[in-house]
Formats: structure tokens, sequence, C-alpha cells
């Protein structure tokens, strides 16, 4: 595959949603969609209050435009945008009931859960119609672990937990818009160069060009917010994308940066409840480095760098 075909499909995507950006947030203005922000976070963020969300519109219809465009709309994207959207769509009734019903915590967990179960299940079902390899790859290594029906629950497990890291960090202005267009890249360049998968290349990389347009608007000082709407769809896109380039264990290097945002919540958690203490001053990780006198724009860059590092490290061993 001509990488020239990911940086057309990136740019065109970058410029859809620069383009609809102006035209959907002063709508999401109009509807009083905005965000509100939790007492018990930063105080500085209540600044934020009322900044539009479920901005993630803007990058998802950027995405469903230009990877349908330059594909050759196989199976595979179908199943990437039905991964997606669906996880979208679990979000986009969290942020509807938060903004709308003015109920700040959205869905209930169990509410939150089932969706992204059905979603996980149909996407199960449509692998194992099409006698999907239920093995997995052990990074760096020949090994491979055969894991027959109980592939079902390992799937649950990488979708579930990769949506929720990429919901945790997104706290900042960019943050995971950021990380994700880095992420989203690095699958670009596994799928076209390593496992030649045409259409799983267009879908990483019209999403990665796609978040660089959003950042455009969610960049620091942000002008509107992804939302869960954003986040989940994020979430579920590149875990069904490491789960079609059987690269799932890879995912966890590629995607440290929210690997590290979810162990924060889960060592804060852990240890006040059995300690009483708390380990960082405040989880997700991103918030500790903010309440340590960093500046918003210097924990994102930091964050960015780590993503990034992380991700060339997978790729140079990988290759």
């Amino acid at each position: 595959m001509e990488l020239q075909a990911l940086f057309w499909t990136a740019g065109v995507a970058f410029l859809i949603a620069v383009v609809i950006g102006p035209l959907f947030i002063p709508v999401l203005r109009r509807l009083k969609f905005g965000q509100a922000i939790r007492s018990e976070g930063p105080q500085g963020h209540q600044k934020k209050a009322g900044t539009p969300t479920m901005g993630g519109t803007i990058f998802l219809v950027a995405l469903a435009i230009t990877s349908i465009q330059f594909s050759d709309r196989s199976s595979e994207l179908w199943l990437l945008l039905l991964v997606t959207l669906g996880f979208g769509l679990v979000g986009f009734l969290d942020d509807y009931i938060k903004v709308v019903m003015k109920r700040n915590l959205g869905l209930r967990a169990r509410q939150k859960l089932l969706g992204q179960i059905l979603v996980s299940a149909i996407f199960f079902a449509v692998l194992y119609i099409q006698q999907f390899d239920f093995s997995v790859s052990v990074p760096f290594t020949d090994s491979t672990w055969d894991l027959g029906l109980l592939y079902a629950v390992f799937l649950f497990l990488v979708l579930i937990g990769t949506t929720n890291g990429v919901n945790l960090t997104d706290g900042l202005d960019g943050l995971a818009a950021g990380t994700s267009a880095i992420a989203f890249a690095t699958y670009a360049l596994i799928a076209a160069v390593w496992s030649s998968q045409f259409d799983v290349a267009i879908f990483c990389a019209a999403m990665a060009g796609a978040l660089l347009g959003f950042l455009v608007f969610n960049a620091h000082p942000a002008k509107v917010f992804m939302g869960d709407t954003g986040s989940l769809a994020l979430g579920g896109g590149l875990a069904a994308a490491a789960i079609l380039t059987k690269t799932e264990l890879l995912l966890v290097l590629i995607g440290f940066v929210f690997v590290a945002e979810t162990l924060s919540v889960l060592i804060q958690v852990f240890s006040f409840q059995v300690f009483g203490k708390r380990v960082f001053k405040m989880s997700p990780l991103h918030h500790h480095f903010e309440l340590s006198g960093w500046s918003e724009w210097r924990v994102v860059a930091t964050f960015w760098a780590a993503g990034l590092a992380c991700s060339m490290a997978a790729l140079s061993a990988y290759f």
C-alpha cells in the first residue's frame, strides 16, 4: 500500500473537521449542550463550565465521510465503524443525560456497561461468523495463545479497558484527542506496512486526521469538548483496530498513557480504601501533575510526548 493514500485520507479528514467545527460548535452552544464541571475537580477547571460538549460528533462525522470515501468498503471497515459509532452512541446517551436532563453523572454505571457489552457482543458475533482467528499473539515473540471461545471474554476486556482508559484521559484540553491521534496514526502504519489491511489503515488514518482537525478547537483553551460521545468512540475504535490487526497486547504499549491514567485511579482507590491514604494528589494522573504546579499545557504536551515515545518504541520493536 502506498503511504501516500494514508496522507491523503488524513488530510481530507483534517479539512472536513476544520470546516464543520465552526458549524457544529454554535449549534451545540445554542442547544445549551454545555459541560458541567464537577466541584471535586481542580478549582481552575470551574472556568470551563458551559463550554460546549458532545464535540466528538465533529471528528466522528469527518471519520465516517472520509473512511467510506477512500476505503474499499470491506467488512473490516464496517466493523470498525460499527464498534466506534456504537460506543459513541453509548457516550452520546451519557452526555445527553448530563447536559439536557441535568444529571451530572449521566448514565448509571450498570446502564453504561450494558451498552458496552451489547456492542462488544455484536462485534464478537460477527467475528465468529467470519471465522476470525481467536488466538492472541505475544508481542516481540513468535508465541500465540489460542483462546477459542474464551476470546469473547478477552475481547470484552480489551474493548472496555480501552474505552474507559481514553475516557479517564479526557480531562484536559486536547489531552485525549492528541494521544489518540498518535495511537491511531501508529495503527495506520501497522495495518498498512505489516498486515496489509488497507481498510483498517484508511480508517485509522482518517481518525488521526479528524482528531488533528478537532484539536484546532479542542487545544487549550478549548472551544469545545469531545464528551463521552467522543472518548468512548475513540476507545472502541482503537481497541477494534488492535483486535483486527492481531496486536491486542501491543496496545498496552501504544496506549500506555491510557493505561497509566487507569492504573492511577485503581491505585488511588485501593490505597484509600485499604490504608486510608492517597498516593496521588488527585486521580487520574494528569490531575496530580496539575495540582503539583504544572500548567495545563505542560501536562498535555508531556503526555503527548510520552504517547509518541511509546508508539515509536512499539513500532521500532514490532518491525
